[in-house]
């Protein structure tokens, strides 16, 4: 088997390549192959081999190989299929190298903080904020070689702190606010007035990060199709808080911004509009957040011929071999570790509040090897209130927020819980063979 020949763009990508960095392109530009031939360079394999020509195997002394990926992908054994043509195996009777070759997902992360002079390949942006994932980063790196991919790698300077610290910009999260950070004296949370010194901290996000974006001739069309929705109940939830669906008064911001979205989203307009597109292709995905969303779907007069599959935290199918399909797939399952280049179309049933999820579910037609020159998203919207916040916060390439959105909007609002997240916050769950509910 010989290893797949490197783009120009994966290249020159390599050439920068280095302990610390940040692969970061869009969804589809091959970041996973460009950092296993790092690895493959890094344990004395041949460059000739990453141009197509006969494989040479690496030297024998290897260093150990860990790669922290999501549950899905660890699942879907989507990076063993990466690794196969390096012959990198993570078990097996006759394996050609004898170093520890371990695919696990950041859930588990914490196990291999011990480890020492191996190679990480960490895979997607995980390491935000101050949780155990940051804490468990930053004591691996002390010891080993790494690399991270991500096609979004930070949405604010303070998201880019743990690869700051990581690479030795600086000693601690407190160095940095010290030096760069000033808060609002008037807000009720902390709340970040301005940086100070950003022209610094381009320096050093510029210093990690590696462009692998390039010009692949496919057309991104994105088209927004005007939905209506339930007015009435949308009126009743958000004057009276009364929840239409239970019956009940509203108790806390959770139940009050999901009841929100489901006046949104459940209106006959909507699934008219998924029906149409469905007539005019004959090959769909559709992305959807609820479970009363997918009971609907499940139950519309789609196409004739028309043949349905799903991938959720209740069904796991493959994509259906037949000349007319419908992909049911929930967001928090099935926004990335998979790919598809059957078919050019992308259905946004609903909104999701996450812009990165947004842009991973829009990836998985966007690949370098799709036939298509030309891909169409669309993306059904009402003129909700909830739906034009998030429009807003996906346009401003922005995560929508709901307890800051809901108390910004509706300051009378004191139910609110900080702990408490609405059914589309649930993508990082437990970690099981099934993660990700519906």
């Amino acid at each position: 088997m010989a290893i797949p020949p490197l783009y120009e763009h994966q290249l020159e990508a390599l050439k920068k390549c280095g302990s610390g960095k940040v692969l970061c392109g869009s969804v589809g530009s091959g970041k996973s192959l460009t950092a296993l031939a790092w690895y493959y360079l890094l344990a004395e394999g041949d460059i000739s081999s990453l141009m197509g020509e006969e494989y040479i195997p690496m030297d024998d002394d290897l260093p150990d190989l860990y790669i922290i990926t999501t549950a899905l992908k660890r699942d879907r054994f989507e990076w063993e299929r990466e690794m196969a043509p390096f012959l990198l195996f993570t078990e097996g009777d006759d394996l050609l190298y004898r170093n520890t070759v371990k695919v696990d997902s950041w859930n588990n992360i914490a196990k291999y903080t011990g480890v020492e002079n191996a190679v990480f390949i960490f895979d997607e942006q995980r390491v935000i904020g101050t949780g155990a994932w940051v804490r468990s980063f930053l004591k691996i790196v002390k010891h080993n070689q790494w690399i991270l991919l991500s096609a979004t790698p930070g949405d604010s300077w303070r998201d880019y702190i743990p690869l700051f610290i990581a690479n030795g910009f600086y000693r601690s999260r407190y160095q940095f606010e010290k030096e760069h950070v000033v808060y609002s004296k008037y807000a009720k949370f902390p709340k970040i007035e301005r940086y100070l010194d950003e022209e610094k901290l381009e320096r050093l996000r510029d210093s990690i990060l590696i462009d692998m974006d390039f010009e692949r001739g496919v057309r991104h069309v994105h088209e927004d199709i005007l939905v209506d929705y339930d007015r009435e109940a949308y009126k009743m939830i958000e004057k009276r808080r009364w929840d239409v669906y239970k019956n009940e008064p509203i108790q806390n911001y959770g139940a009050f911004s999901y009841a929100l979205k489901r006046a949104a989203n459940d209106h006959e307009s909507r699934q008219r509009a998924a029906l149409d597109i469905a007539g005019q292709t004959p090959k769909l995905i559709l992305f959807y957040n609820f479970d009363y969303e997918l009971e609907t779907l499940r139950e519309l007069p789609w196409p004739e011929g028309t043949v349905l599959a799903e991938w959720n935290g209740h069904r796991h199918q493959e994509i259906p071999k037949a000349e007319r399909w419908v992909y049911l797939v929930n967001y928090a399952a099935g926004a990335e570790g998979w790919n598809c280049v059957e078919t050019d179309t992308v259905l946004f049933y609903s909104q999701n509040y996450s812009y990165r999820t947004m842009i991973q579910a829009a990836g998985r037609i966007d690949r370098l090897n799709t036939p298509f020159k030309v891909l169409h998203y669309w993306h059904l919207k009402s003129r909700s209130q909830i739906d034009l916040d998030m429009d807003r916060a996906y346009r401003e390439k922005k995560d929508f927020n709901d307890r800051r959105n809901i108390q910004k909007r509706y300051p009378d609002f004191e139910e609110v819980d900080e702990n408490e997240r609405t059914e589309t916050e649930q993508a990082d769950g437990p970690d099981h063979k099934h993660a990700g509910a519906a």
